[in-house]
């Protein structure tokens, strides 16, 4: 990966959804951590994008995917997907009885029309 400065193994995620979808009242496909800093934001199927909007903003090029049962890393900066990495804070996912897409209640009916 890009180096020692992209992760920080000891940063909790900012929570169990997108933090920009759930402060807009959004909903999104799967979820990204980011490595150094813990935000929590969707990824690039979801509607609103905001796990690359935060690499963008934040210059942070290191995401983890969110999803349970999935620990791959994604670097931005080299373009590279990465089998695993180092162990982050707990948790590792969002909860399981959260559905994907999700959150539950916020997701339109005809959401694979709109991620078409």
């Amino acid at each position: 990966m890009s180096g020692e400065a992209v992760i920080d193994p000891s940063v909790p995620p900012s929570g169990t959804g997108c933090v920009e979808c759930d402060e807009g009242g959004g909903w999104w496909f799967h979820l990204r951590r980011c490595a150094l800093c813990g935000h929590i934001g969707c990824c690039d199927d979801s509607p609103a994008k905001h796990a690359t909007a935060h690499y963008r903003a934040t210059g942070h090029p290191v995401i983890q995917s969110f999803e349970p049962g999935e620990d791959w890393f994604w670097d931005f900066d080299k373009d590279e997907l990465y089998d695993s990495g180092p162990e982050l804070a707990p948790p590792a996912s969002h909860p399981s009885d959260q559905p994907a897409p999700g959150p539950a209640g916020r997701v339109p009916a005809n959401w694979t029309q709109l991620l078409a």
